[in-house]
């Protein structure tokens, strides 16, 4: 279904075929994003540092299940299919959670999600859809649950970034791998 051919791995450069060799032995398969942006390496790369900068960022105050929450929960207000599937999988397996990825999707206000998290996706929902009706009481309401300004700039930038995201997958046909299905919903197979 991907509008456009994707490359063999043996084609790519030396360091994305490491990189996605080295996910590959991690998740146990290649994720389709993996393969579908290096048609593009210069692209590729600059994507996916800024993916890691963001998802893997160590002095933060989301945890990684309320990075993948907010990637969740936006990516269904884009209808983005791949990263819905792809990411909610890595929510349900990071919040230990099997129903929470198609709580947040369909509707995070009803999800069984804290306070808190529900602050967070409120903020991050308001900078996908009308971003430039953010003002102060946005903030205020971040504080109001123990987010910093800096919080703030995360939530909006995993929101940005994931908009890109979305939008690349959603036009160029790419699905999600089979395997993100299951994850975090059956035990593993051991």
């Amino acid at each position: 279904m991907a509008r456009y051919p994707t490359p063999e791995l043996k084609d790519l450069p030396a360091d994305i075929q490491a990189k996605i060799l080295e996910v590959q032995a991690k998740a146990g398969f290649v994720p389709n994003v993996f393969l579908a942006l290096a048609r593009r390496p210069a692209e590729w790369r600059a994507f996916f540092a800024y993916h890691d900068a963001l998802m893997q960022k160590e002095d933060s105050g989301l945890s990684k299940g309320d990075r993948e929450m907010i990637v969740t929960t936006t990516s269904a207000a884009n209808k983005c299919l791949y990263c819905v599937v792809a990411h909610g999988a890595i929510l349900r397996i990071y919040e230990k959670k099997p129903l929470v990825a198609d709580q947040v999707a369909v509707n995070y206000r009803k999800a069984d999600i804290s306070e808190r998290q529900r602050a967070m996706l409120d903020f991050a929902m308001k900078v996908c859809l009308k971003s430039d009706e953010l003002d102060d009481a946005d903030f205020a309401a971040l504080h109001a649950h123990g987010f910093s300004d800096e919080d703030a700039w995360d939530i909006a930038a995993i929101t940005a970034f994931f908009g890109l995201s979305n939008r690349m997958a959603s036009f160029s046909g790419m699905q999600p791998n089979p395997e993100f299905y299951l994850m975090g919903r059956v035990p593993k197979q051991k």
